[in-house]
């Protein structure tokens, strides 16, 4: 008895059953795509802490409030007032600089990222090319630390597809190898930087459809890349999440009836998101100048509106942070719902500016940003009108990221789980499903990434497969 189970046992695992070898080879690849992009997240990290502490404080005297997680790398700390003449000037040369690194050497590396490895997955049968990955980080990091509005998000999704396209052309794979490496690899860029491991996974599975489907054979490699990139990455810069918040509760069920309020204005703000990310979009490629002038402008552009609301320069995590902080002070006062809202608008159009015109950078983060500031100015607002109620603002900001994320990304379930993991907070998961559910039925239609396909079905992907899914079960 003995000797026949342990006879299959050899037999199974060693001496080649096609099923063990396909899951052992299988979860090697996927292990090795997080390793990859996990230290390429924390290189991509280590680039745009070093630009920021070059251009914003060491130019012009300006170093934006931090996210709880988030720890410079330098400790030096400005004297005296930000320049606001070199606040006006360096999101335009460091737009410049970027757009002539990228025009040189790697043309493939422009916009902001998902959207390129989207397309990728769906229209260039997984292939990235190498230098986009050192090249996007590079120039992603130079617009950033110059205060350019832009999130790491966009350029660490495409670093970490990119990882997981090259390790498969290095090895030789076949076409749907290559798409499940570079799904990997985009969730192990995600988990790893926002530190939501988890999340990242789930990013994976569901940011290339903008309607009610999922890429479900990506999640388990998705789950081993992120979990490995998530490792590699907390090794050099911690464990701890990327913001910090008190554990607020979900105790009342007549909170859901303002949290419903919420979920329509976030995705209202998430329409008006999309729409002026859009028409900027439009707007510069209207325009008849060299290519790689307009991310100048478009930084110039950002910088006039950093000289007078300067909140909105660089990724704005740490105004985020604050949204979060109820008892968070500015230096003129408490941050009011006028303040968040006026910052709200100025993050939308600035960030439309620098990624719309062709800088290197994310939408997803000043999305998440957006919907903290907008979510908290709803809850001052609803804390007024409710007062018997004892509604907290920084939860509603945190439930506004996830609301707004889930509407202008069009990634429900992710959103969910990630300002869970990003905050720490896992008491508000009832009124944050509440929130997501309303808020992407709303915003049906409306998404950031124009290379996302409704369904599986519209995916040239998978081009074939209903005909023959039909077939096998007519027989």
């Amino acid at each position: 008895m003995i000797r026949d189970i342990t006879l299959k046992w050899w037999r199974f695992w060693v001496e080649g059953d096609e099923l063990s070898i396909r899951t052992g080879r299988a979860l090697a690849l996927c292990a090795l795509t997080g390793l990859m992009a996990g230290l390429a997240a924390a290189g991509f990290f280590w680039l745009i802490e070093n630009a920021n502490h070059l251009l914003s404080v060491s130019l012009a005297n300006f170093a934006p409030p931090p996210a709880a997680g988030e720890h410079a790398m330098s400790k030096t700390v400005p004297s005296g007032p930000p320049l606001k003449w070199a606040l006006l000037a360096l999101p335009a040369l460091g737009g410049l600089l970027s757009a002539l690194l990228i025009r040189w050497l790697a043309p493939t590396a422009t916009g902001h990222g998902t959207d390129a490895a989207i397309y990728a997955y769906h229209r260039e049968e997984g292939r990235i090319p190498f230098l986009v990955i050192p090249m996007k980080a590079l120039a992603s990091a130079i617009v950033i630390g110059s205060g350019g509005s832009a999130g790491c998000e966009g350029p660490v999704t495409q670093i970490g597809a990119g990882c997981g396209s090259v390790l498969a052309k290095w090895l030789g794979l076949n076409v749907k190898e290559r798409r499940m490496l570079l799904a990997a690899g985009l969730a192990a860029g995600v988990g790893a930087i926002f530190r939501a491991p988890l999340a990242g996974a789930i990013f994976a599975a569901e940011i290339f459809y903008s309607g009610l489907d999922i890429e479900y054979e990506v999640m388990i490699p998705s789950l081993v890349a992120s979990t490995i990139a998530y490792t590699v990455f907390a090794l050099f810069f911690g464990w701890q999440p990327l913001f910090t918040m008190h554990h607020y509760v979900f105790d009342n069920a007549l909170k859901l009836l303002p949290y419903m309020i919420l979920a329509i204005v976030v995705a209202l703000g998430s329409k008006f998101y999309v729409i002026v990310f859009r028409q900027s979009e439009a707007f510069w490629r209207s325009l008849n100048i060299p290519g790689w002038f307009k991310p100048c402008l478009g930084g110039l552009a950002t910088g006039i509106i950093g000289f007078f609301l300067p909140q909105v320069l660089g990724s704005g995590y740490g105004w985020a942070q604050k949204a979060l902080n109820s008892g968070a002070q500015l230096e003129a006062g408490s941050l009011t719902a006028t303040t968040l809202l006026l910052m709200f608008f100025g993050k939308v159009i600035a960030t439309s500016c620098t990624v719309g015109s062709g800088g290197s950078g994310g939408l997803f983060g000043p999305a998440l940003v957006s919907g903290a500031l907008l979510g908290g100015a709803c809850g001052i607002i609803l804390n007024r009108i409710f007062p018997g109620l004892n509604i907290h603002p920084g939860s509603f900001a945190m439930v506004g990221m996830a609301g707004f994320l889930a509407s202008a990304i069009r990634v429900p379930i992710a959103a969910i789980i990630m300002v869970s993991e990003i905050t720490g907070n896992h008491e508000l998961l009832l009124p944050t499903m509440w929130v997501c559910g309303i808020a992407y039925f709303t915003g049906y239609g409306k998404t950031l990434y124009r290379s996302q396909v409704r369904t599986r079905d519209c995916s040239p992907a998978h081009t074939g497969e209903s005909k023959q899914n039909n077939a096998s079960l007519a027989l």
